[in-house]
């Protein structure tokens, strides 16, 4: 989970040998576990409620030949709620 003034993302991490095995991983079972955690979160804390509420993926894999590791953000499913 990460925060930025009303921003509220709840974000699952998949971590393969390649992106494309890493995007597979996201299967639908990770999907509802993110979106129990986000709803759990929220029913503990009902102010954040408020917040813009986005789902992200975060696709990782080992490090290339040129020493950097390769990683792609992909934006879920997004849900405005109100703002207070």
């Amino acid at each position: 989970m990460a925060r930025r003034r009303r921003d509220l993302v709840f974000v699952e991490v998949k971590a393969r040998e390649n992106l494309d095995d890493a995007a597979e991983a996201v299967t639908e079972r990770a999907k509802q576990r993110v979106i129990a955690a986000a709803e759990f979160w929220l029913a503990s804390r009902p102010d954040d409620a408020q917040c813009f509420i986005r789902f992200d993926v975060i696709l990782v894999a080992p490090r290339n030949s040129r020493g950097t590791s390769p990683m792609r953000s992909m934006p879920a499913v997004e849900r405005e709620q109100q703002r207070a």
